[in-house]
């Protein structure tokens, strides 16, 4: 078994992963305040032998106007539809591919390397060790996260 651990990615590389995929300003905050049990989008990564490692949430306004600002969709819509609740198809899944990315930010020399494994959408139900890992407090880094014309929303990155 190795010993090597993944490391919490650093704040500036989250904030220039972001600003770099979705070609927008955006400002970070350590601190967010993600409800574990929300509506959050949900991302686990795993090693090379499928073994949770770890977790990144975003909020239902993150995962919104993650999705929008990627696509180039208008402000105004988006707000509207975090206003209504809503997260549709093509939102999740640009706000899927900036997850997807992520991964990147785990793999640094000498720790196991990371993938994307599954995302879940808000409202689908998590399994039980995904759960309870979100809602962890050690090794975990939580953000609040403003897309520059967009609004507000908390990401967290959670190690497992």
């Amino acid at each position: 078994m190795s010993t090597a651990t993944t490391p919490l990615p650093a704040a500036k590389d989250v904030k220039d992963l972001f600003e770099g995929l979705l070609g927008k300003s955006c400002e970070f905050h350590e601190g967010g305040t993600l409800d574990a049990a929300g509506k959050n989008l949900v991302a686990t990564y795993v090693d090379d032998t499928t073994v949770l490692r770890a977790l990144v949430a975003i909020d239902l306004p993150l995962a919104v106007f993650t999705g929008a600002a990627i696509g180039l969709m208008p402000p105004g819509g988006a707000q509207d539809l975090v206003a209504d609740g809503e997260l549709p198809k093509n939102h999740r899944d640009n706000a899927a591919e900036v997850l997807n990315i992520m991964a990147s930010l785990f793999n640094t020399p000498g720790a196991p390397h990371l993938r994307l494994y599954t995302h879940h959408a808000p409202g689908e139900g998590l399994a039980g060790d995904v759960s309870a890992n979100l809602a962890k407090r050690g090794g975990r880094v939580d953000y609040s996260v403003e897309v520059k014309g967009y609004g507000k929303g908390a990401l967290a990155v959670v190690l497992v």
